[in-house]
């Protein structure tokens, strides 16, 4: 009987530290993020959007807030986003509220690059991008296929 105890007690410790390294590495390794004003002295701004907490395909531990702008070359953001691996920002041609919405137009959708750091980003955009065939912007972790959060900018 003691046997069965720490065995399980031992595996409830194991999984609920795998589970707060997979939340904590990502915080531990991100790198320093952008300054408010090395984010507000990059080029002209074309576009504004906000992400929002309380979209639908969010929750507590998927969730942005706060203000994004675009430039010619690049998404800027100020604000914060929940922790987490492999986040990836994607331009779409409408606002995607949910994981299942965005699973069904990933293919159209444009993969801009990573997202590495959870308080302001700036993620570098290709000179051939053209803004106008989409209007949200969407963050996405490929590891989990999880919906963090999304705004919309036209």
């Amino acid at each position: 009987m003691k046997f069965l105890r720490n065995l399980v007690t031992h595996a409830v410790v194991l999984v609920i530290g795998f589970m707060l390294g997979i939340y904590f590495l990502p915080i531990l390794t991100a790198p320093e993020a952008p300054s408010i004003s090395d984010i507000q002295t990059t080029d002209q701004v074309l576009y504004r959007g906000a992400f929002k907490k309380d979209l639908p395909g969010s929750d507590f531990f998927h969730w942005g807030e706060g203000a994004l702008s675009i430039t010619p070359s690049a998404i800027n953001f100020i604000g914060s986003i929940a922790p987490g691996p492999d986040y990836q920002l994607y331009l779409t041609e409408k606002l995607i509220e949910s994981e299942q919405a965005f699973l069904l137009v990933k293919e159209q959708s444009l993969k801009v690059g990573p997202v590495k750091t959870f308080d302001n980003f700036i993620v570098p955009m290709s000179d051939s991008t053209v803004l106008e065939k989409y209007t949200a912007v969407l963050i996405w972790c490929e590891s989990f296929s999880k919906y963090i959060t999304a705004a919309s900018y036209r």
